[in-house]
């Protein structure tokens, strides 16, 4: 039996389906919930490395970039947080003990040492439905998690762009 599922969360309608699925879930068998969602700097805009240098070529040039990017990187985690606990508010109202985090760094990673430290009985993460070479350059968080995660794993598979194949609802890995 599932009692604590952690759910992967972010700023996407697949983002949104699987908070959805998952409060569904945790309110049918009396499960508790903690949303996770991941920021990364390399997944969000970030700074380009010539502002990051110390005594680069235009020393006067760096102080504005790097304040800015430091206010706007600032008032998108303050964004987040408000956003997580509106989806927290909205799972409570369903009647479904709910905490959130928000942590940053690489999301697989993150996801599988949440659940760990929380401790989880299962993880609901989205799935794109990405394969081969764009899974390999743009890099696959459900893969990594299904390998990696220290319990069970939901993947809720996103829409396929292939009509002729019906995508299946989810895939499940026990451990």
């Amino acid at each position: 039996m599932f009692y604590k599922i952690l759910v992967a969360v972010d700023r996407t309608q697949m983002g949104q389906h699987v908070f959805e699925q998952g409060v569904s879930l945790a309110k049918e068998i009396n499960a508790e919930v903690m949303l996770l969602h991941v920021l990364s700097p390399l997944e969000d805009a970030y700074l380009s490395p010539v502002f990051t240098q110390p005594d680069a070529m235009y020393p006067t040039l760096q102080t504005h970039p790097m304040d800015n990017h430091i206010r706007e990187w600032e008032a998108m985690k303050k964004e987040r947080l408000d956003w997580l606990r509106s989806l927290t508010n909205v799972a409570i109202n369903a009647g479904v003990k709910t905490g959130f985090t928000q942590n940053m760094g690489d999301a697989g990673r993150i996801i599988c040492e949440v659940a760990s430290s929380w401790p989880a009985d299962l993880i609901i993460v989205g799935r794109r439905g990405l394969a081969g070479i764009s899974e390999f350059f743009l890099g696959s968080i459900s893969n990594y998690v299904l390998h990696h995660a220290p319990c069970s794993v939901l993947a809720i598979q996103g829409k396929m762009n292939n009509t002729t194949e019906k995508p299946q609802d989810a895939q499940i890995k026990s451990t």
